[in-house]
């Protein structure tokens, strides 16, 4: 092959090369306009009463002698119960625990200096129940009670309610379907408002459900609450 025959070949190789890059330029613009895309979040959430709760009654005694102690723990321990189910609780739903007792005496560290009392004990009653609105009724009249000499301890941790929640699956389909309902009507608007045409879903996350106190007043009302991220296609 000459010299010149070959200097044409190049340059025909080079103008084919040339046109399909601005053939692959061209498809590569049009996917891309293709991919266009919009993410939305749409948003679930609902209140729904706890559907369980754990109530501890806790009261505190003291005594120099233990077997006192403990006796007079289990007299308080079963006017309590036996107040309860005349308030309406059943006496299945219904636990006394084993005392926590404390010997001062015993103790290595602190001083021991002024010590009225020995022994001090922390008994704690339950209640289990299904019945929410039922023991948060009872929790408003509880005034017989120290009518008894039981003098019930609000200070511990260890002696504060629990409302739960349990009913998720119950409830989750709905939610579900709204908040992807409520991503759907935040895409339709966007693609409206971009003269677009809101495509299929390219990819959806349902995201985590969350269950919280409804405000600090009623924490047996729980506030259940879902937020999805869809993506959907965008087309002219």
């Amino acid at each position: 092959m000459d010299k010149s025959a070959a200097c044409i070949l190049a340059l025909g190789i080079f103008m084919g090369a040339a046109a399909l890059g601005g053939l692959g330029g061209k498809a590569l613009v049009e996917a891309k306009q293709w991919e266009r895309s919009v993410v939305v979040k749409g948003l679930s959430e609902r209140e729904f009463v706890a559907n369980q709760v754990i109530w501890p009654l806790q009261f505190i005694e003291a005594d120099n002698d233990l077997a006192t102690l403990y006796k007079t723990m289990s007299v308080k321990s079963e006017k309590v119960k036996a107040y309860l189910i005349t308030q309406g609780i059943k006496a299945g739903e219904i636990t006394i625990g084993l005392p926590e007792v404390t010997d001062k005496l015993a103790q290595r560290y602190g001083s021991n200096e002024g010590v009225r009392f020995r022994y001090s004990g922390t008994q704690t009653v339950t209640v289990y129940s299904t019945d929410v609105l039922k023991v948060r009724a009872v929790q408003q009249n509880l005034t017989d009670l120290l009518g008894q000499g039981v003098a019930l301890s609000t200070e511990n941790y260890n002696a504060r309610t629990e409302y739960i929640f349990t009913r998720l699956n119950d409830v989750k389909p709905e939610m579900i379907e709204e908040a992807t309902l409520n991503a759907r009507e935040v895409a339709e608007k966007f693609a409206e408002d971009s003269q677009s045409v809101l495509g299929k879903i390219k990819r959806a996350n349902q995201g985590q459900f969350s269950i919280f106190d409804r405000d600090s007043q009623h924490p047996h009302i729980k506030r259940v609450r879902v937020v999805s991220t869809i993506e959907y296609t965008l087309t002219d």
